[in-house]
């Protein structure tokens, strides 16, 4: 009977220990599971919809439906000016087709600043901001930056002419008029994807009205020179100007030579001035 109920007990002890043992597994896999779906649910990106161009564009070409798709999009990655809806791009009442003005690769997000208002061309008229002018500057390859300068570029706009020193004399001067001014056209064209070097006649700048009057009356007194601002570049610029006294310092001029004789009157000796010999 002992013999019987000792049996007994090792094989429930044995059973125990065996549904310990499953029990253990079957939690320590669940919680495994548990902590991968925890994990993979971290690593889904909420996202959003975002309208993308679905063939390459270049500038001067329309835009319509036709060549505009909607995609998810990461909702922390979007770029700033994009459209995500087509009445974003279209608005009621409007033309219903942009014009780019900056190139795009297939799939790349339609942005404000890579097309035209609805309804417009890639003219410089698309380009300009609220409130401001486009004034053109005559240039030729020196003041033009040897034709490197092209639509989308900042140049800091010099003047040279007359004016007067801290003494109040009167000497040519060079001054900066205005800094990191953005160019919206070169000669005639406003495409900012142009590669090569092209000698312009004239360059159009984005300014406000007071910058047209100022620039206006700084080309008809004197001569304006443009200098190519680096593209990462926003430091800001201090008064500048140069007069000539300042580039070949004070110039004294020569003392006038004279010539003189001397003659003996009595005790007294007189010095009278004559013209030098050549």
């Amino acid at each position: 009977m002992r013999l019987i109920f000792g049996l007994v007990l090792v094989i429930g002890i044995g059973l125990a220990g065996f549904a310990v043992y499953m029990a253990r597994d079957f939690i320590g896999g669940y919680q495994a599971q548990l902590a991968a779906e925890r994990a993979a649910r971290s690593a889904i990106v909420p996202t959003v919809d975002v309208l993308v161009v679905n063939k390459s564009l270049r500038y001067g070409e329309q835009i319509t439906e036709k060549e505009i798709r909607s995609v998810k999009w990461p909702e922390n990655a979007i770029p700033e000016g994009t459209f995500r809806t087509i009445e974003e791009v279209f608005p009621e009442g409007e033309r219903k087709f942009r014009t780019v003005i900056r190139a795009m690769e297939k799939d790349e997000a339609l942005m404000a600043i890579k097309v035209s208002k609805p309804g417009a061309d890639a003219g410089v008229s698309s380009r300009l901001s609220q409130g401001m002018r486009a004034f053109a500057i005559r240039v030729d390859v020196s003041s033009g930056v040897s034709g490197f300068l092209r639509p989308g570029d900042k140049v800091d706009i010099y003047w040279t002419g007359r004016g007067r020193n801290d003494a109040g004399e009167a000497e040519a001067v060079t001054k900066l008029i205005q800094a990191n001014v953005p160019l919206i056209a070169v000669d005639q064209t406003a495409d900012s994807d142009r590669t090569g070097p092209n000698v312009a006649r004239t360059v159009t700048v984005e300014v406000t009205p007071r910058q047209v009057a100022a620039l206006a009356q700084a080309q008809s007194s004197g001569r304006l020179t443009l200098a190519l601002v680096g593209a990462r570049d926003d430091t800001t610029i201090d008064e500048i100007e140069v007069g000539q006294g300042e580039i070949i310092g004070e110039f004294t001029a020569p003392e006038k030579e004279t010539c003189t004789v001397r003659t003996r009157r009595g005790a007294e000796i007189i010095e009278t001035q004559i013209p030098c010999p050549e």
